[in-house]
């Protein structure tokens, strides 16, 4: 399943992404209850989504992990569609993201790129550079 093909009272979803970002956790009591939640980014190759994490779930995820989110339910605040475990669901960690490993390779291939000259205007190359090659050795 694809974040672009989820829709607003979707049930049922099964999905693998990338957490992008992750606000502070804030506390409520309901019902006499406390618990916590705070919303990540999450992101596939196709879209992002806001994913709701409910108390356990806020320590559990990280910016860079990869999660699995199993039987989730889409819903819609303010015109934004939001991804939740709810009731039924489950969240997992499954490892860390391609893209947190692929930014560090990123920044290095940055840097090997920076510190390469740029080429000299091949016109200005001049002929007599060769007249010391000898002959006999070029095939």
């Amino acid at each position: 399943m694809a974040i672009k093909d989820l829709t607003p009272r979707q049930g049922k979803v099964f999905i693998e992404a990338d957490v992008i970002a992750k606000s502070s956790p804030r506390e409520f009591n309901k019902f006499g209850k406390a618990g916590r939640v705070c919303d990540a980014e999450i992101k596939d190759d196709t879209g992002t989504i806001k994913l709701t994490l409910w108390n356990e779930q806020v320590d559990m995820v990280n910016v860079g992990d990869r999660v699995s989110v199993k039987n989730g339910y889409v819903s819609e605040y303010k015109g934004d569609l939001q991804l939740s475990t709810g009731k039924f669901g489950s969240l997992e960690v499954i490892g860390k993201s391609d893209g947190a490993a692929g930014s560090d390779k990123k920044q290095e291939n940055e840097a090997i790129e920076d510190s390469f000259e740029e080429p000299k205007d091949l016109k200005d190359f001049e002929d007599e550079s060769l007249d010391d090659v000898d002959e006999e050795f070029v095939d």
